[in-house]
């Protein structure tokens, strides 16, 4: 088993404006937390929903543990994030007001080894915007090039 657990959304980052971060707690049922800890997991087609006031992280993929017997769990279930009252109330209404969206960006876990869900507060981008990100990113790439070679 890996000590630590890093499981990224590259696609959040090329599809969606990210304007505030929030670390959050998942409920995970079972043996769930094991598979997170093997790496099993896919946050790719995931976001967050609100169910009244409590937030939901859906379409998070957690495959099922491989040794675990008759108590195995759903892997597209829907999980539970844990905030504080303050947080999901300003998530809540930004989510209402500005019909801004709430993407899963990582699935870590800390120091004691409790897993958890960076979310972000995001705004879609236009194709023109992916353009323009794809744009650097080349440009970026070949003056990296050019600097490795004449160094």
């Amino acid at each position: 088993m890996q000590k630590t657990v890093n499981i990224l959304n590259k696609r959040a980052r090329f599809d969606y404006e990210i304007l505030e971060r929030y670390d959050a707690g998942i409920v995970l049922a079972g043996s769930e937390i094991k598979s997170i800890r093997l790496g099993k997991a896919s946050i790719a087609e995931s976001f967050c929903e609100f169910q009244g006031m409590e937030l939901f992280a859906i379409n998070t993929n957690i495959e099922e543990y491989a040794f675990s017997r008759s108590f195995s769990h759903k892997p597209k279930s829907e999980r539970k994030l844990l905030l504080n009252k303050k947080e999901l109330k300003s998530l809540h209404k930004s989510v209402q007001n500005q019909g801004l969206t709430i993407i899963p960006l990582r699935m870590f876990t800390n120091e004691k080894g409790i897993a958890k869900l960076e979310i972000g507060l995001c705004r879609g981008k236009k194709n023109y915007d992916k353009r323009e990100t794809m744009k650097e990113r080349d440009t970026k790439r070949d003056l990296d090039r050019i600097k490795k070679i004449y160094k």
